[in-house]
């Protein structure tokens, strides 16, 4: 994901700097990895899986913080991996390094409110 992507799909940080707005209809998780970074390397499969599952209930984008130093500075990042989870209402939220699918999916279900394991929202 590019800075016009974003600016297009998540959240237009350039007109509208003082609140967060989300552009979605599905919450994203966004993945703020570099390519050279042994962690992000072994999540991608993790996030590949989760895309896989929650197919339709949320949407995983990813940030390459080598081209994307915009994007990154904006949200802080100063730790790769680093996962930022936005529900459709409310603010997004950041979890660093690397995480297993389990956790992954918890956070989801907390700050997002999608359980894929009974295969309803919460």
């Amino acid at each position: 994901m590019n800075k016009e992507q974003f600016l297009k799909y998540i959240y237009d940080f350039e007109k509208n700097p003082q609140q967060w707005t989300y552009k979605g209809k599905l919450p994203c998780l966004i993945d703020f990895y570099a390519d050279w970074c042994a962690p992000c390397r072994k999540l991608h499969p993790i996030l590949d899986q989760i895309a896989k599952e929650y197919k339709g209930k949320i949407i995983v984008y990813k940030v390459d913080t080598e081209t994307q130093r915009e994007l990154s500075s904006y949200f802080g990042i100063q730790s790769i991996p680093t996962l930022v989870f936005v529900p459709v209402d409310g603010a997004p939220q950041a979890a660093m390094g690397l995480m297993p699918q389990e956790d992954i999916e918890k956070v989801i279900k907390e700050v997002m409110g999608i359980d894929i394991a009974g295969g309803k929202d919460i």
